[in-house]
C-alpha cells in the first residue's frame, strides 16, 4: 500500500505478487495488485482480478475500501454497490456498512435505495440523522421525478408525513431537520405552514445564518401577498441596518403594492404580524430622510441610505409623480454622493444606476461640476492637472468613467479622441507613483486610465478602420501588463485583440497566466477554444479542449462528493443546488462545442495518417445514428460581461444580443455536429454487400446505413440553411461582446459548398457499388460531374487564401487573419474530400481486379475500361497538383513571414514615446511569430496529406 502511495506502482505489483505466493487466498494482497495494475494502464487485467475478489463477496474493511478506491479510479461506481450489498446481507447489523452502501446510493443517484437504506439504518440505530438521510432521499425522488404530479401526491406529502411524526414525538434536534422541513412545505407550496414553522417553536433553532428566520419570513410573506408584513419587517430590520440593501428594495416595492391596493390599517388589532406599516408615499419619503439624518451620526459613512433616496425617485418618476414630494435635484443628490464617496472605486457602479436621472443636455456641465471638485494641480499653465494624492485620483478616475458612460468620449472627433488618449496615458503614468510600494499581486491604482485610453483606440480602429490604433492598444496594454501583472482585465482584452488578428500564441500564455479555475472553464474557457483551431495552431487547440474536457468529466466524479458531504453535514438545502450544477454543466453548450470540435480536430491530425480513419472512428465511439448532444436544454454558461466595459446602454452588450450569439452559436455547433457525424459513418459503408442482392443487403443492415447518412445529409442542409438565414440579418455585436462563430466565413469561402457536395458524392458511389458497373453509364457520369466540379470548388477555395498575411502599407501594418481562416477551412476540407476518396478507392478497387480478371479468361486486350475509372484517375493527379500548389504558397509565405523586418518599420507616428516604442515592437513581433507559427502547422499537416493522396491510385 505504501507503494501505492508513493506512486510506485510497478513495486507495489511486484510485492503483492510476492504475498500471493504465500497466501494464496489474500484477498487485500489482489486488489492492491489489481489497482497497481489499473494505474499503469492495464485496466482489462485489474478488472479482472477485482471481479475475482468482488465474487467471493469479501466482508472485510481492507478489501472493501481497496475495491471501492479501485471502483472509483475505474469510473464504476454503481460497482461498490453490489459489494456493499453483499456486504449487508453477510454483517445485516453493521451500521458501517450500511452507511457505506447508503452513500455508494449517493454517487450512482439511487434514490428509492436511498431512501430504503437510510431507513434500515434507522432501525439498527435510531439516530435523527439517518432517519432524515431517508426523508431527504424522498425529495430527490421528487425533484427528479418527470412526473410533477407524482411528485406533489406522492413523494412530497410523504416526506412531509415523516417529519411531522418526528414533530409529533418532539424529535426533532438540529438546524438541518427543521431546515429540511421548511423545504418540503416551501415545495407543496404550503406556504402558511412553512410560515408558522419559521415563526414557532422549532424556529428558534435556525440560528447558523444572519437573518435567516427573517428572510425565511420574508419569502415567505411575498409568496403568501401579505405586504403589511413584507413592508413592517423590512422596516424594522432597516432600522436595525439601513445600509441592507435588499431590504430597501422589499420596503419600496411593498408600500407601492399597498398604495395600489388602498390599504388602510384596521381599527381595533395591530396593524400588521410585524408592528408598524407605511402605506403612503409620504410615510416613505420621511422614513428615507429619518435614516439619512441618522447615517449623518454614525460612525463610519453609509451608502444606503443615499442611494435609497435616488431609488425612490427613481420609481417615483416611473409612476409619473416625482416632484410633489420634493426629494431634491437628482442631479445635486448625485454631485452630494459624489463628494461624500467619490474617493471609493464604488462610487462609479453605484451611480451608474441612476444616470438615466439626468438630462442629456446637463451631461456636460454635471462632469465639470464633478471635476471642480477634485484637487487637482498643475506645474505650470498649459500642463495637465494632476492629482497629489491616490484619494484625489480614484475621484478623478470616477469622473472619467461617467464621462465615457454618458457617451462624452464617443461623440469626439478623431483629433480630439487622440488627444483623450495621450491625457489618459499620461495620467496612467503619472498614478504608478502611488503604487511604487504594490505587491506583484496588486493592481496599480490607475490601472482603469490605461484601459480607458484601450477603449476609446477600439473605437478609432473598429469605426473608423485607424489600422494604426490597433498597434497602439497592444502597445498600451502589454506596458499596463508590464507594471501590473495579475490584472485580469488586461489579459483578457490583449486575449480579445490578438484573436481579432488572427495571432493565437501570445492567448495561450496569457490565459494561462489568468489561472482559469474549475467553473470558469466554462465561462471564460470560449475565449480559448473558439480560436485556435480556426486561427492553424493544432497542438495548442487539442491542449485547449483537454483542459476543458477535463473539467467537465471531473465534475460528474466530484459533484457526487459534494454530495456526499452535504448528507454528512446535514447541508441538505445544498443538494438540489448541486444537482442543478451538475446538470447545468452536462448540458452546457461549450462542453458540446468543445466535445464535437475535439473529435473532428483529432480526425483532422490523426485519421488515415497515423492510423486509419475506422480505428480513429472506433477510439473515439462514435456512431453516425448517436447524438449526446441535448439541443432541447443546452444551457449559455458563457460570461458574455467579463470584460469590463463603460459604454452607455445602446452601445452596451443587450439581452438581444445574448439571444442571438446563442442561436448563432447552436447552428454552427449542428453544422459541426453533423458533419462529424457524417464522417463517422464513411467506414460502415465498406465493403460487405453482395450487389444486387437485396435481401441480403437489408439483412446486413447495411442499407440502413446510406439510409442514416443520407438523413444526417438532410439534416445538415436544413442546418446550413438556418445559418445562411441567420447571418442574412448582419448582425453586429458589440466589440467586447461574443465573439462571432466561424460560420459567416464557412459559407462565404466556399467550404461549406465542398463539404456538402463530398457527402453526396459517397451516396452516388454507394450506388455505383450495389448496381455494379454494367448498366450504370448515368451514375458513372454522374460521378465525373462531381469530381470536376469538386476541383474547382476547392480551387475556388485556394483562391481566397492567396494574399499576404501580413504587409507594410504606409508605414503601417496591416494584417488579414481572414486569409488564415480560410487555409485552416481548406485543410479541413481536404481531409474529408481525402476520405470520401478513399471510400471510393474502396468500392472502385475489386471493380477493377474483377475486370483484369476477366481480361485474362476473354484474352481479349479489348475490354472497355469504365469511364469511372478515368474520371477518378484524374481527379486523384488534379488533387495532387493543387494540393502542392497550397503547400508551395505556404512555404511561400514561410519565406516572406521570415523576411519580414518589422524593425524597419520607423513607425512614423511620432505620438509614440521612447519606451512604446519597446513595446510596440514586442506586439509586433508577437503576432509575426505567432503567424509564422502558425504557417508552420498548417503546412506540417497538408504534407502529411499529400502523402495519403499518393496512395490513391487505384
Amino acid at each position: 500500500a505504501d507503494y501505492l502511495d508513493n506512486g510506485n506502482n510497478k513495486m507495489a505489483i511486484q510485492q503483492a505478487d510476492k504475498l500471493l505466493k504465500k497466501h494464496k487466498d489474500l484477498h487485500c494482497a489482489k486488489v492492491l495488485k489489481a489497482i497497481g495494475l489499473q494505474r499503469t494502464g492495464k485496466q482489462d487485467e485489474a478488472y479482472a482480478l477485482a471481479q475475482e475478489v468482488a465474487a467471493l463477496e469479501p466482508t472485510d474493511d481492507n478489501s472493501l475500501q481497496a475495491l471501492t478506491i479501485l471502483y472509483r479510479e475505474m469510473h464504476r461506481p454503481e460497482l461498490v454497490t453490489k459489494l456493499y450489498e453483499a456486504a449487508v446481507k453477510k454483517v445485516p447489523n453493521s451500521e458501517e456498512y450500511h452507511s457505506h452502501l447508503f452513500m455508494a446510493y449517493a454517487r450512482v443517484g439511487e434514490y428509492k435505495k436511498m431512501q430504503q437504506a437510510g431507513m434500515a439504518l434507522y432501525k439498527i440505530v435510531p439516530k435523527n440523522p439517518y432517519y432524515f438521510w431517508s426523508v431527504m432521499s424522498l425529495i430527490m425522488q421528487s425533484i427528479s421525478a418527470q412526473d410533477e404530479n407524482l411528485s406533489k401526491t406522492m413523494f412530497l406529502p410523504l416526506a412531509e408525513r415523516m417529519v411531522e411524526k418526528m414533530v409529533k414525538e418532539d424529535k426533532i434536534e438540529a438546524e438541518a431537520e427543521v431546515e429540511l422541513y421548511y423545504m418540503i412545505l416551501e415545495r407543496l407550496e404550503k406556504y402558511q405552514e412553512a410560515l408558522d414553522v419559521v415563526r414557532g417553536k422549532l424556529g428558534e433553532k435556525l440560528t447558523s445564518e444572519l437573518q435567516s428566520r427573517e428572510n425565511k419570513c420574508m419569502a415567505m410573506y411575498k409568496k403568501l401577498c401579505r405586504w403589511p408584513e413584507c413592508n413592517a419587517l423590512s422596516r424594522r430590520l432597516l432600522l436595525k441596518n439601513s445600509d441592507d440593501w435588499q431590504f430597501y428594495i422589499t420596503y419600496f416595492d411593498s408600500v407601492f403594492q399597498l398604495i395600489d391596493e388602498s390599504w388602510t390599517p384596521p381599527l381595533e388589532e395591530e396593524q400588521s404580524l410585524e408592528g408598524e406599516v407605511h402605506y403612503s408615499i409620504e410615510q416613505a419619503v420621511k422614513f428615507i430622510e429619518e435614516r439619512i439624518t441618522e447615517e449623518s451620526k454614525s460612525a463610519r459613512p453609509l451608502r444606503g441610505p443615499y442611494l435609497a433616496k435616488l431609488e425612490l425617485i427613481r420609481r417615483l418618476r416611473c409612476r409619473g409623480c416625482n416632484d410633489e414630494y420634493k426629494l431634491g435635484d437628482p442631479e445635486e443628490l448625485m454631485f452630494q454622493y459624489f463628494k461624500k464617496f467619490g474617493d471609493k472605486p464604488c462610487c462609479f457602479t453605484d451611480l451608474k444606476v441612476f444616470v438615466d436621472l439626468l438630462p442629456s443636455s446637463q451631461y456636460t456641465k454635471f462632469i465639470s461640476q464633478l471635476l471642480e471638485v477634485i484637487p487637482l494641480s498643475a506645474a505650470a499653465e498649459s500642463k495637465v492637472a494632476l492629482p497629489a494624492d491616490i484619494k484625489a485620483l480614484q475621484q478623478h478616475l470616477c469622473v472619467v468613467q461617467l464621462t465615457r458612460l454618458l457617451g462624452i468620449y464617443h461623440a469626439m472627433d478623431k483629433k480630439e479622441k487622440l488627444t483623450a488618449v495621450r491625457e489618459l496615458m499620461l495620467r496612467y503614468r503619472h498614478g504608478l507613483e502611488f503604487g511604487k510600494t504594490c505587491l506583484k499581486t496588486e493592481l496599480q491604482f490607475s490601472d482603469y486610465y490605461c484601459l480607458l485610453a484601450v477603449h476609446l483606440l477600439l473605437d478609432l480602429w473598429l469605426e473608423e478602420g485607424e489600422e494604426t490604433a490597433v498597434w497602439q492598444c497592444l502597445t498600451f496594454l502589454e506596458e499596463g501588463l508590464s507594471h501590473s501583472p495579475s490584472n485580469a482585465q488586461f489579459k483578457l482584452l490583449l486575449i480579445r485583440i490578438y484573436c481579432r488578428l488572427g495571432a493565437f500564441e501570445p492567448v495561450a500564455e496569457l490565459y494561462s497566466s489568468l489561472d482559469a479555475k474549475h467553473i470558469q472553464h466554462d465561462t471564460i474557457g470560449y475565449l480559448l477554444t473558439r480560436y485556435a483551431e480556426s486561427l492553424g495552431h493544432y497542438a495548442a487547440a487539442s491542449q485547449s479542449c483537454n483542459f476543458a474536457l477535463r473539467f467537465f468529466h471531473s465534475n460528474q466524479k466530484d459533484t457526487s462528493e459534494y454530495i456526499i458531504q452535504a448528507y454528512k453535514y446535514g447541508a441538505f438545502e445544498k443538494i438540489p443546488e448541486f444537482i442543478a450544477f451538475r446538470n447545468r454543466l452536462n448540458s452546457s453548450l461549450h462542453f458540446a462545442q468543445v466535445r464535437t470540435e475535439r473529435m473532428l480536430l483529432d480526425l483532422l491530425l490523426e485519421a488515415n495518417i497515423s492510423t486509419s480513419l475506422e480505428e480513429s472512428i472506433k477510439s473515439m465511439s462514435l456512431s453516425p445514428e448517436e447524438d449526446d448532444i441535448p439541443w432541447k436544454d443546452l444551457r449559455d454558461n458563457r460570461d458574455l460581461t467579463v470584460l469590463f466595459n463603460w459604454d452607455p446602454k445602446d452601445r452596451d452588450i443587450s439581452e438581444e444580443h445574448r439571444k442571438l450569439s446563442l442561436e448563432e452559436e447552436t447552428v454552427w455547433l449542428r453544422i459541426r455536429s453533423l458533419t462529424l457525424r457524417l464522417v463517422s459513418g464513411l467506414p460502415t459503408l465498406s465493403h460487405t454487400i453482395q450487389p444486387k442482392n437485396s435481401e441480403k443487403t437489408a439483412e446486413n443492415g447495411v442499407s440502413s446505413k446510406i439510409d442514416t447518412i443520407r438523413s444526417l445529409l438532410q439534416q445538415l442542409e436544413a442546418a446550413v440553411d438556418s445559418g445562411k438565414k441567420f447571418l442574412e440579418q448582419k448582425i453586429q455585436y458589440p466589440v467586447l461582446g461574443p465573439p462571432p462563430t466561424r460560420m459567416a466565413g464557412f459559407f462565404s469561402n466556399g467550404s461549406c459548398q465542398c463539404q456538402t457536395s463530398l457527402f453526396y458524392l459517397v451516396s452516388d458511389i454507394y450506388e455505383l457499388d450495389t448496381n455494379g458497373l454494367e448498366d450504370s453509364a448515368e451514375i458513372q457520369e454522374r460521378i465525373g460531374n462531381s469530381f470536376k466540379s469538386l476541383i474547382e470548388r476547392l480551387t475556388d477555395l485556394f483562391n481566397k487564401c492567396k494574399g499576404d498575411l501580413i504587409e507594410v502599407r504606409d508605414g503601417t501594418l496591416k494584417t488579414q487573419p481572414n486569409l488564415l481562416e480560410n487555409l485552416v477551412f481548406f485543410v479541413e476540407t481536404i481531409s474529408i474530400t481525402l476520405w470520401v476518396s478513399s471510400y471510393c478507392d474502396s468500392v472502385l478497387r475489386p471493380f477493377k481486379s474483377n475486370l483484369q480478371k476477366k481480361k485474362k479468361k476473354k484474352k481479349e486486350s479489348s475490354v472497355a475500361m469504365p469511364p469511372v475509372f478515368t474520371h477518378f484517375l484524374d481527379y486523384v493527379t488534379e488533387l495532387q497538383t493543387l494540393t502542392s500548389n497550397v503547400i508551395d504558397h505556404i512555404k511561400g509565405l514561410e519565406i516572406i513571414l521570415t523576411a519580414l523586418k518589422l524593425e524597419e518599420l520607423s513607425l512614423k507616428d511620432t505620438l509614440l514615446l521612447q519606451e512604446e516604442k519597446k513595446f510596440t515592437k514586442t506586439v509586433q513581433g508577437k503576432v509575426q511569430s505567432s503567424y509564422h507559427h502558425s504557417v508552420q502547422e498548417i503546412g506540417e499537416l497538408l504534407k502529411k496529406r499529400l502523402d495519403t493522396i499518393k496512395k490513391l491510385k487505384i
